[in-house]
């Protein structure tokens, strides 16, 4: 997600704030059947930077590296773990765009349908919204996460469960901050509409679509739409936030929260392996017909920013596609090149320092090799 204190991490974008120092973990790593060196090289370089652990999956083609380095939990042995799952953040926008247009591929819906159209009376200018505007964040809908956070960045109701519609009206109190299509502006709130939206068309909810559509038919086995439960199940890396505390800097784990208040802008728990496989259908033309492929990839007026549903990363040997994520302590990025065939998925859990150069040079290497 994307806001004042849930940030979305296209690393090309430069968006990971610098926070209080602390000691990061000792590096450890492990190896695939490519073997690259220079990629463990940079985990260890985004952990000397001040992150407590980092995992990554890089594929070219058949061939796959998974890496680690750090630790799972500040002031515990164990390694970050390879398979460990994590918050994935506003890289669930890239599953609810898709969702959506396999939904006006099948006719359901048309990308100039309004808001009005299918949600009456939700949002201030719904009959001049379009759903092409929310998913290229260009309708102007002011951001809902304003104000849920405190001063560290912590969630301020941390386990309370929220509704789309609590979380639409909380932006709602808000002034438009432009009219619909005149210039991009990235807002959670468009996608939680378009959840909203989805549930209004199919009957069924947002997290029921993304399973029977996406998850199940690609055998993502450890990706989650985790509803109302504050818990990362199966094996992970536990997220921190530093915070001062009688003049000395202490972590706090924010590992557990309700995520009812990311939906389907960030909820989304997933793996890296699963994620360049999501990716890797997606841009094989797997999930989508290849006219809606086309739009989903088409920058438009964003100045080659974002596409519908999918950020764009500009590298020495083209754009590549994909998400950045964020949920508090973790920072999420996957990208792939244009066809699928080369990608990268990466999870940080960020403490102190700023990773997000070497972040970025992993992220080139991966995908210009």
């Amino acid at each position: 997600m994307k806001g004042k204190k849930y940030v979305s991490v296209a690393v090309a974008a430069g968006l990971i704030a610098a926070v209080a120092a602390a000691p990061a973990g000792a590096a450890a790593g492990t190896a695939g059947p490519r073997g690259r060196a220079d990629l463990q090289a940079m985990l260890d370089r985004i952990v000397d930077a001040g992150a407590v652990g980092v995992i990554a999956e890089v594929r070219d083609g058949n061939r796959t590296w998974r890496g680690t380095s750090g630790r799972a939990r500040i002031g515990r042995p164990q390694a970050a773990p390879v398979d460990g799952r994590f918050r994935a953040g506003s890289v669930t926008k890239s599953f609810t765009a898709t969702v959506v247009l396999q939904l006006v591929g099948e006719g359901r819906l048309e990308l100039s349908d309004s808001v009005e159209q299918w949600l009456p009376g939700l949002v201030d200018k719904g009959a001049d919204t379009t759903i092409r505007h929310l998913l290229q964040h260009t309708s102007g809908l002011p951001e809902y996460t304003t104000d849920m956070f405190d001063k560290w960045g912590i969630p301020q109701e941390r386990y309370r469960s929220w509704t789309a519609k609590e979380l639409v009206d909380r932006a709602g109190r808000l002034p438009r901050e432009f009219p619909p299509g005149d210039r991009y502006g990235y807002s959670n709130t468009n996608y939680i509409v378009l959840g909203m939206l989805i549930e209004r068309v199919t009957g069924r909810p947002y997290a029921t679509e993304v399973r029977e559509r996406i998850l199940r038919p690609l055998g993502m086995g450890h990706t989650r739409v985790p509803g109302t439960s504050p818990e990362v199940p199966g094996p992970h890396a536990h997220a921190y936030v530093p915070v001062t505390k009688g003049g000395k800097v202490v972590p706090v784990d924010v590992t557990r929260f309700n995520p009812t208040m990311a939906g389907a802008a960030g909820g989304i728990i997933s793996t890296t392996e699963d994620l360049n496989r999501f990716f890797r259908a997606l841009f094989q033309g797997r999930l989508l017909p290849a006219a809606l492929l086309k739009e989903m990839k088409d920058p438009g007026m964003t100045k080659n920013a974002y596409g519908l549903g999918l950020e764009m990363a500009p590298l020495p040997c083209g754009t590549a596609l994909g998400h950045g994520g964020g949920a508090t302590g973790y920072l999420t990025v996957a990208f792939s090149s244009a066809d699928g065939s080369r990608q990268v998925a990466l999870s940080i859990t960020p403490y102190s320092g700023d990773p997000e150069k070497p972040a970025m040079s992993l992220l080139t290497s991966a995908l210009c090799p």
